[in-house]
């Protein structure tokens, strides 16, 4: 008997040693699962099963057990039953991790919409568009291509392709379609630059200012710029890692309010010096955006009255944190034809329908590459400048995700080219030279 209790004696200690020192691995595993099953199940609308057969299935998110509750809209994630955390979805804001019990029952407002243009044509509605075949493009050359991208391989979900306005090829997998919203990851970085381009073009903001940040006024920080964060070269610290506890994590699924966590790091490098991609810089440039307005309700409206809702991305939905901030680096969600839209009014410079959004030169300011980024980055938009895609033309850039989300905008060819997977390993250089070959001279 002794024995037996020594035995249970160790087990229970080794347990809570095992706890101990796994508890933050434990915390991001069951925090990445319920935000993950909350969004797919609640805004995105699919089914728990498929969700963990594809949004959940890797590894080490697939160890934590997810339940739903459906009337009180609750995803809730346990890891090993040592650790569970919930999420919550609220209408209009999409899904977020709570901290506290209070959470669940507080009360959050929410960005009001605009009706859904459904006459209009696509792209400037969400009618179905005149088909208009091109004779310059060779259409068994795009089916080719489409076909390659969505091979056991490259893992796509949905796939469009516009040029001069009109989709000349769309591919969904099976359980996707065209109004499928699908995750934009770090994408969502590129609207949040977009929302600064169309103050700027209002006038009611310069890029070029020193950010407004009163805890940096009295030390080395206060000459980072509004600029500098937008091309994420501030300087600043930062761990932008998603294979263990890092800065980024940390924000995603531990913190409030997540406009602040990199506020708080101290220098290291210079500004205009020191490229370091942070999605912490995005989230405090959407503390930055928030500080424009009046009010809390003039912030949530305006990205979608100025931006999203104004050129008919009517299925977009950015989700905010605790504190009611976009989260600005990664959580947009989207259909494909709608990310699309996105890219189309950066072809045309930010005119849509004859309205200027943002002014011309935004695009040529955004597309400049970064000091120190080796032509990869602009301001929160990536470029080919530094031959990532070395089959295509150098000035095409392109808004970027995790798991490989794409919206390519090629302006010499007049082609947007929306890719969205679940796989970063899939091969895009040969299918967007596929995609550009179909083009005859």
């Amino acid at each position: 008997m002794k024995i037996l209790k020594r035995i249970l004696l160790l087990f229970s200690i080794s347990l809570i040693l095992i706890i101990f020192f796994n508890y933050p691995k434990l915390n991001m595993l069951s925090g990445y699962a319920a935000k993950s099953t909350a969004s797919s199940v609640f805004l995105a609308e699919r089914d728990l099963d498929v969700t963990n057969a594809t949004d959940n299935n890797f590894s080490p998110v697939n160890l934590a057990t997810n339940t739903v509750n459906a009337d009180k809209k609750i995803a809730i994630s346990s890891a090993f039953g040592l650790l569970t955390r919930k999420a919550i979805y609220r209408d209009g804001l999409g899904a977020v991790l709570t901290l506290s019990k209070e959470d669940e029952s507080a009360t959050y407002l929410k960005p009001k919409r605009s009706i859904p243009d459904n006459k209009t044509p696509y792209p400037y509605g969400n009618a179905e568009q005149k088909d208009t075949i091109f004779n310059n493009i060779d259409y068994s050359k795009l089916d080719d291509a489409l076909t390659y991208l969505f091979d056991e391989k490259n893992q796509t979900r949905a796939a469009i392709i516009l040029y001069k306005d009109q989709i000349i090829a769309e591919k969904y997998a099976d359980g996707f379609t065209k109004e499928s919203k699908l995750l934009g990851w770090s994408m969502t970085k590129s609207i949040t630059s977009t929302i600064f381009g169309i103050l700027e073009h209002q006038q009611k903001i310069n890029v070029q200012d020193k950010a407004p940040i009163a805890a940096w006024k009295n030390d080395e920080r206060s000459k980072i710029t509004i600029h500098n964060l937008l091309q994420m070269n501030s300087g600043l610290e930062w761990d932008e890692n998603y294979d263990k506890i890092s800065d980024a994590t940390k924000m995603l699924f531990l913190e409030r309010d997540m406009t602040k966590t990199q506020e708080l790091k101290e220098l290291a490098g210079q500004p205009n010096q020191s490229w370091n991609y942070s999605s912490g810089t995005t989230n405090l440039l959407s503390g930055i955006l928030r500080k424009q307005f009046q009010s809390h309700q003039e912030y949530l409206d305006f990205w979608y009255t100025d931006l999203i809702d104004k050129i008919g991305m009517n299925s977009m939905l950015i989700e905010t944190d605790l504190e009611g901030n976009y989260v600005g680096s990664s959580y947009a969600w989207a259909s494909a034809r709608d990310w699309a839209k996105l890219g189309l009014l950066y072809l045309k410079n930010g005119n849509w329908k004859g309205e200027q959004l943002f002014d011309e030169n935004w695009v040529k300011y955004a597309t400049e590459p970064t000091p120190s980024s080796k032509g990869w980055y602009g301001a929160q938009i990536w470029l080919n400048a530094g031959n990532r895609y070395p089959s295509v033309s150098k000035n095409m850039y392109f808004f970027s995700g995790y798991q490989g989300q794409n919206v390519f905008i090629l302006p010499d060819e007049e082609m947007v080219i929306v890719r969205l997977g679940l796989t970063k390993n899939a091969d895009v250089n040969t299918f967007l030279e596929k995609v550009v070959n179909s083009i005859r001279n």
